[in-house]
């Protein structure tokens, strides 16, 4: 389901947001603090702030569905991953380093674009929720003739 330049893009500290819905359909979207693509490449773990997460942790524990957004600042490529949540656990401190990882990556990745890494470095990050989910689809999201088409379908655009 994910290929490798996939998962490096996934992993490569670019903007991370969760989507999930309530019970009523409500929406809510969070920014993640990292993500690992797992062995097998078929799972992801998302790591969601405890600081920040609730309602978004609440969201996947009641129906199990999610979205994950991920954006590069420079470029404006996207992509969307959706899922099922297999685990919702307290993150570890073996989790940590991918964690300050993706936050001192995003902060460069800002930084392109004139954002003070200062300001990334102080995003509430630990502890943290490591959400494991099973991709079932992948989605173009980056903005052009190609936006919302499933990966793979040829109508995906340029990068």
């Amino acid at each position: 389901m994910i290929s490798a330049e996939l998962a490096a893009f996934v992993e490569s500290g670019i903007s991370t947001q969760v989507g999930t819905r309530d019970a009523d359909l409500h929406p809510e979207i969070l920014r993640a603090v990292g993500s690992r693509v797992e062995a097998g490449r078929e799972e992801v773990t998302v790591f969601v702030p405890g600081a920040t997460g609730g309602r978004t942790l609440a969201n996947l524990r009641d129906n199990g569905r999610i979205a994950v957004i991920y954006s590069r600042a420079t470029d404006h490529r996207s992509m969307q991953l959706k899922g099922r949540v297999l685990a919702i656990v307290e993150a570890t401190e073996r989790d940590r380093p991918c964690v300050e990882r993706y936050v001192s990556a995003l902060a460069e990745q800002l930084a392109v674009i004139g954002l003070p890494p200062r300001l990334l470095h102080r995003i509430a990050r630990w502890p943290c929720h490591a959400v494991r989910f099973r991709v079932e689809a992948v989605f173009v999201q980056t903005p052009g003739p190609g936006a919302g088409a499933p990966l793979g379908s040829g109508a995906e655009g340029t990068r």
